[in-house]
């Protein structure tokens, strides 16, 4: 087969898809029609990796591939070495607020955090290690001490110094707890004490309520909160970069929660806040930070309640004048997506018949002339137009190759004859409002 996909990532594919979601892993195996975002992809992680910063919106409606993006985007940039988070904005998590939802985003961002060598998450515990191991040598190569003596427990008191003495030197605001947070993670390493190594953690990920709490825990004075998380998450970066990687990447999806907001006054924090981020990225004031939000078109567009009705914003985001009658331009702060075409599709489920064959050691007798009759009849039902997504097309392809390698008997034309459109798009109004306590 031309495509060369792992039996894990072949796995989780089809049945990522059958079950109507974007797979974790092998997405790059079925990215069709995303050539031209791709490729700014490309771009900007070349520009973060030379120390600049990116923020980019990627709009579309229900079903056009935002969520896909976002992975073939994490894919990319893993292989690029850049250390990779995202969380989805709810109800409870948002950019700005005064009752922990902001903490609680942040504290998704970090469970989330991703590296090449741990994709799926959970890296940060790896990525401390490996940074305290970094200072070990140097320490010890410094003082003359051999790296088997180093890490005996009469030594700490110099690796915590030479911790401390670095986090202060490549962090800001902050940098003195998170410092001494790190230390303390390295004196639970040394000394076996895993529930001090425990409560290390839980501060880097926000999960301290009280400020009484954490200096009987760890003596340190501050907690992260609703003001500070924003400066913590610049540190890492970095820390991160300090290590050796390319950058931080941050993808935050499902925005239209913000947009749901019912206060106009929170709402409008929240969009200050993104304005924050992007004057932040594109003045300089950070270096090594890739953001990127997606939400639909009213998320943008709203004057009333989208990113338009602020006007610092939509003067930010507003399209080039020049980029139309399909002349495109990738380099503005916001990437429309467009539903891949029927042709896109076509191809599409090619790669994912071949997949699908390799998954099971099999080999469906499918023709691309009858995938071609699959989609012709599949486009032309009643209710098409009006509700049928890629996401759908793809799961009844699939299930019909899984029906057919069960069964048989069963042909092909007839399981294609048995299909209905149904509406798969969100059943809630997007006018809808979040209530707010």
């Amino acid at each position: 087969m031309s495509i060369v996909v792992k039996p894990k990532e072949a796995t989780e594919i089809i049945n990522s898809l059958i079950g109507g979601i974007v797979p974790r892993s092998g997405v790059q195996h079925i990215a069709v029609g995303r050539d031209n975002e791709i490729a700014s992809v490309i771009a900007s992680l070349e520009d973060v990796k030379n120390g600049h910063n990116v923020m980019k919106f990627w709009i579309g409606d229900f079903g056009s591939g935002k969520s896909f993006m976002f992975h073939l985007m994490k894919t990319v940039a893993l292989k690029q070495k850049f250390v990779v988070s995202g969380a989805d904005f709810t109800p409870d998590n948002r950019l700005y607020s005064n009752d922990w939802k902001s903490v609680a985003l942040y504290s998704a961002i970090i469970d989330n955090i991703s590296i090449n060598t741990k994709p799926d998450g959970g890296a940060l515990p790896a990525l401390l290690e490996k940074w305290i191991g970094q200072i070990t040598e140097a320490t010890a190569t410094d003082s003359g001490i051999s790296l088997l003596d180093i890490r005996k427990e009469e030594y700490l008191p110099l690796i915590q110094k030479n911790i401390l003495k670095t986090i202060n030197e490549i962090t800001d605001v902050g940098g003195y707890d998170f410092g001494v947070i790190v230390m303390k993670y390295y004196e639970g390493y040394i000394t076996d004490n895993d529930m001090l190594r425990r409560n290390a953690l839980r501060w880097l990920k926000g999960e301290y309520r009280t400020k009484t709490e954490a200096r009987q825990d760890l003596g340190v004075r501050e907690i992260i909160n609703d003001q500070n998380y924003y400066n913590m998450l610049k540190n890492f970066t970095k820390l991160f970069v300090s290590m050796g990687y390319s950058g931080f990447m941050i993808n935050l999806d499902e925005a239209i929660n913000l947009y749901k907001i019912s206060t106009s006054v929170m709402r409008t924090k929240n969009y200050e806040k993104i304005l924050t981020i992007y004057n932040d990225c594109y003045q300089g004031k950070m270096s090594n930070m890739f953001f990127n939000i997606a939400g639909t078109k009213e998320f943008l567009e709203n004057e009333r309640r989208g990113l338009y009705c602020y006007n610092a914003l939509k003067t930010r985001l507003e399209p080039n004048k020049y980029a139309v009658d399909g002349i495109i331009d990738f380099a503005q702060p916001v990437i429309r997506l467009m539903p891949i075409d029927h042709n896109e599709i076509f191809v599409l489920l090619k790669n994912l018949k071949k997949i699908f064959d390799f998954n099971y050691k099999t080999e469906i007798d499918v023709s691309e002339a009858e995938i071609a009759f699959f989609m012709e009849e599949i486009y032309n039902k009643p209710g098409a137009y009006e509700f049928l997504l890629p996401r759908e097309v793809i799961r009844d392809f699939l299930n019909i190759l899984s029906t057919l390698r069960q069964n048989p008997n069963v042909t092909f034309k007839q399981l294609v004859g048995d299909i209905e459109i149904k509406d798969e798009r969100p059943q809630d109004d997007p006018f809808d409002i979040i209530e707010e306590i």
